[in-house]
């Protein structure tokens, strides 16, 4: 059973990522995190360098794209949790549900947690 309606999920994919990673930038900053983590984080998941993630922002990619020429890292399956009212593991559709492990990455680096925890390394 789909938790996200069809109606969230297409506001998700219409999203465009340049007009998020500003407020990611400011969440994991305010808590003495550095953009450099976030971009470590970022790219564990999607395989996004430094460039290819400026790229991605300068040519106004929606979450959809972005995530189509991601590479997502095979252990993002363990990244579990709620956010923003919703239980990852249980999202049905791939895109929200990769959409939902990137919030959910930003949210621990945010509240300090270690990046190796982050990183799922075990």
């Amino acid at each position: 059973m789909s938790i996200t309606t069809p109606e969230h999920d297409e506001r998700i994919a219409k999203m465009t990522f340049a007009s998020v990673y500003p407020h990611y930038v400011t969440k994991v900053e305010k808590k003495n995190r550095t953009k450099a983590e976030l971009h470590q984080v970022i790219e564990w998941l999607t395989g996004f360098d430094d460039n290819k993630l400026q790229q991605l922002i300068d040519d106004k990619v929606t979450f959809k794209t972005f995530f189509e020429q991601a590479t997502i890292h095979p252990n993002a399956h363990l990244i579990k949790g709620v956010i923003c009212g919703y239980r990852i593991e249980d999202i049905t559709t791939t895109l929200t549900q990769q959409t939902r492990y990137l919030d959910k990455l930003v949210d621990e680096l945010a509240k300090g947690r270690k990046m190796e925890k982050i990183l799922r390394e075990g």
